[in-house]
C-alpha cells in the first residue's frame, strides 16, 4: 500500500483536527446518517480518546464510540479518483458516508482505504461517521478476554470472598491479555487523497542487491492498466543517476544504506507513466543470516536497543511526530542502533524517519496475548485468518523501508504447554511470511520466559529472540542467582548453532528512588541488572544483540503490579533519563555497530 503524497499528479486532503465524538452506551442508539447536533464532545484526531477528557468513562470504556465530521472537498479534486484512508483505527471500524456503510475493518494498527469517487460530489458537503470498537477478545490481535461481567475493581486478578459469590458488582469489562493500555480511537491520521482516474500506479515493490562496488535496484510497479512505467533514480543532490523502463537499475559505485544517520544514504526513485507519478526513497543494502551472524551489507551486526511503545501523556497511542523525532535523537545519544515495534506496527512516519536516521527496526505484528490458561490457545482462539491478514498488510505497507530488517510474527505466545500445536501454527506462518516478502528478510517471533527445552518453535526461526527476566519476575532481586540461571540457559542456546538476541530483559524502576545497596525498584538496581546481563552477552559469540525492556515508561491497565504504568524504561514517560540510561549509554557507545563479534 502506497503512502499518500502530493505531487504533480496526486494531492492529499487532511482530515486531522477536531471531530465530534461520543461514547455509544446505554441510552444512545446511533442510526447511520444521524448528524450529532447535541450531546457530543470535541475530540482531537489523531489521538486516543481515553485520556482527553477528565472522565473515568473515557478511560475505562468498553464498547463502541462514534467519530463524526462534515466537510466539503475543493473543486480542484473533481477530475481525480478519491480515496478515503485511515492510518489506524483501534481496534475495529465501521465507516459511513452520510447514511451509507462504505467499509468495515478489523485490526487497530495498520491502514485501510476505500475508493469514494462515486460516493461523494466535489463541492457538496458530506459527513463521515466512524464507529470504533475498542474491545479485544479471543478473535482479535492483540488478544483479550471475551466480554465479561463480574466483580471488577480495575485489576486483572479481581477476587471476592466466597461468601459474596453471586452478589458481585456487575459491569462490562475489557480485559486485555497484554501488558500495555488498550488505547483506542482514531490513533493516526485520516486523509482523502487523489490519484488519476485511470492509469494510476497501485503498488511498488523494491528489492536491492550489491554486486562488487555496484548496486542493483529491482522495482515492480503495478498499475491499473498495462502501460509501461518509467524509472528515474536520483542521488541526494537531485542529480539523475540512472533511468530504466525494464524493472532494473544498475548503480555504479553505489552508496550503501547502513547504520547511523551519516551512513543512511537514500536515493530517490521516481516512477511515472502517461497518467501518474510516484516517488519513494530507496536504500541500497543487503540482509542475510549466515551461521550465527546477522549480516547487513555482508558485515555482522550487533543490535543495541530496546522494545518501544507508541505511548505518551494525553495522546495515548496517538501519532506524534515530535515524540518520534525526540526518540530518534535519544536513540543516537544512547549509542543504540535499533528497536522492535513492540507489540504492533508503528505509524509509517516513524519508519520514514528511521530510514533517514539509519536506525534498524524489527517490525512486529500485534499478535500478543496468544495464551489461554489451561486450554490450548491454538484451538480456542479464532485468530489464524486474521493473523495472516495482519502479516500480509504489514509487509505490504513496510516492505520498501531499508530500516526494516526483520519481521516478528508475534510476541510471547504459549509455545510450551502445547509444543506440537504451537510448532504447526507458528512454522506455517513462518513459511507464509517468507512467501510474501520479495526481499526475503529474516523471520522470527519473540519467545516468552518458559521451559526452553519444551519449546520446539523458537529454535527453528531465522533468529532466536528471547524475552528473559531472571532477577525480576523470577529470582527476584537476587542478581547472583539470576546470572547463574541466565548462563545455564545460554549454554543450551549455544548448542543450537543459531544467532540469538535478547529482545526483552529489564527491571521496573521508580525514577528518583535510590539505594546505597541496590534493591528492586531503585535506579541503582536497574543499572546493575542491565549491565550484568551485558556481561553475559559479551562472553558468547552467538549473541547478536541486546534490546532491553523498555525505551521509556508506558501506560498499562491499573493493578497491584503497576504504579502508574510499566516503569522499566531507561527514560520516564516524559523522556527524562534514569541512572540506567547513562550506564547503557556508556556501554553501547563502546560497542561498535558491526564487527563486534
Amino acid at each position: 500500500m502506497l503512502y499518500p503524497q502530493t505531487n504533480s499528479c496526486r494531492s492529499v486532503f487532511s482530515l486531522d483536527g477536531l471531530w465530534k465524538f461520543r461514547l455509544i452506551n446505554d441510552g444512545f442508539n446511533y442510526n447511520p446518517g444521524d448528524i450529532l447536533t447535541s450531546d457530543f464532545e470535541w475530540i482531537a484526531v489523531p489521538a486516543s480518546y481515553n485520556d482527553q477528557k477528565e472522565d473515568k468513562a473515557y478511560r475505562r470504556f468498553a464498547g463502541e464510540s462514534l467519530y463524526q465530521r462534515s466537510f466539503t472537498l475543493p473543486k480542484i479534486m473533481e477530475a481525480q479518483r478519491l480515496l478515503l484512508r485511515f492510518d489506524a483505527v483501534t481496534n475495529s471500524a465501521r465507516v459511513y458516508i452520510n447514511s451509507e456503510l462504505i467499509t468495515t475493518h478489523k485490526g487497530g494498527y495498520l491502514p485501510f482505504e476505500i475508493d469514494i469517487t462515486k460516493k461523494v460530489s466535489v463541492g457538496v458537503e458530506f459527513t463521515i461517521s466512524v464507529v470504533v470498537d475498542n474491545r479485544v477478545n479471543s478473535t482479535t490481535l492483540p488478544v483479550g478476554n471475551d466480554k465479561l461481567k463480574g466483580a471488577f475493581f480495575g485489576s486483572d486478578n479481581a477476587q471476592v470472598p466466597s461468601v459474596q459469590k453471586g452478589k458481585e458488582y456487575q459491569a462490562d469489562i475489557n480485559l486485555p491479555n497484554f501488558d500495555f493500555f488498550n488505547y483506542a480511537g482514531l490513533n493516526r491520521s485520516v486523509r482523502i487523497y487523489t490519484t488519476p482516474k485511470t492509469g494510476y500506479i497501485k503498488d511498488i515493490t523494491v528489492v536491492t542487491d550489491i554486486v562488487g562496488r555496484d548496486g542493483v535496484i529491482s522495482y515492480y510497479a503495478l498499475c491499473d492498466n498495462d502501460e509501461t512505467v518509467f524509472a528515474t533514480l536520483k542521488d541526494k543532490r537531485g542529480s539523475v543517476v540512472a533511468t530504466s523502463d525494464n524493472g532494473s537499475i544498475m548503480v555504479k559505485d553505489a552508496k550503501l544504506w547502513s547504520i547511523g544517520k551519516e551512513n543512511a544514504y537514500l536515493y530517490t526513485l521516481e516512477l511515472s507513466n502517461t497518467s501518474d507519478f510516484y516517488s519513494l526513497s530507496v536504500g541500497i543494502r543487503t540482509i542475510e543470516v549466515r551461521g550465527k551472524q546477522f549480516l547487513l551489507n555482508n558485515q555482522p551486526v550487533y543490535f543495541k536497543g530496546f522494545g518501544k511503545h507508541e505511548d505518551s501523556h494525553i495522546k495515548g497511542r496517538g501519532f506524534d511526530l515530535t515524540y518520534d523525532v525526540k526518540d530518534a535523537g535519544l536513540i543516537h545519544w544512547l549509542g543504540a542502533n535499533s528497536f522492535r515495534t513492540s507489540h504492533y506496527p508503528y505509524a509509517e512516519e516513524m519508519y520514514d524517519l528511521c530510514d533517514r536516521e539509519g536506525i534498524l527496526i524489527i517490525d512486529e505484528t500485534p499478535a500478543v496475548g496468544i495464551a489461554a490458561g489451561q486450554a490450548n490457545p491454538y484451538e480456542v482462539l479464532d485468530i489464524r485468518a486474521h493473523h495472516e491478514d495482519v502479516i500480509k498488510d504489514m509487509i505490504a505497507r513496510d516492505k520498501n523501508h531499508p530500516c526494516v530488517i526483520m519481521w516478528s510474527m508475534g510476541n510471547e505466545p504459549d509455545t510450551e504447554s502445547y509444543p506440537r500445536e504451537a510448532y504447526e501454527y507458528w512454522h506455517s506462518l513462518y513459511d507464509y511470511t517468507h512467501s510474501l516478502d520479495r526481499q526475503n528478510r529474516p523471520v522470527t517471533f519473540v519467545c516468552s520466559q518458559n521451559d526452553y527445552t519444551r519449546d520446539i518453535v523458537a529454535r527453528t526461526m531465522d533468529v532466536v529472540c528471547l524475552n528473559r527476566y531472571y532477577g525480576w519476575y523470577n529470582l527476584s532481586g537476587d542478581l547472583d542467582a539470576a546470572m547463574y540461571a541466565l548462563n545455564l540457559e545460554l549454554d543450551f542456546w549455544e548448542q543450537q548453532n543459531k544467532p540469538v538476541m535478547l529482545t526483552e530483559y529489564g527491571a521496573d524502576t521508580v525514577s528518583g528512588m535510590h539505594a546505597t545497596v541496590p534493591e528492586m525498584f531503585s535506579e541503582e538496581y536497574q543499572a546493575q541488572f542491565l549491565l550484568a546481563y551485558g556481561e553475559a552477552f559479551d562472553k558468547r559469540d552467538f549473541i547478536i544483540g541486546e534490546q532491553m525492556w523498555n525505551f521509556a515508561d508506558f501506560g498499562t491497565i491499573q493493578g497491584p503490579m503497576r504504579a502508574g504504568g510499566n516503569k522499566k524504561g531507561l527514560f520516564t514517560r516524559e523522556r527524562k533519563p534514569k541512572l540506567a540510561a547513562h550506564a547503557m549509554r556508556h556501554r553501547w557507545n563502546n560497542i561498535p555497530d558491526v564487527d563486534y563479534k
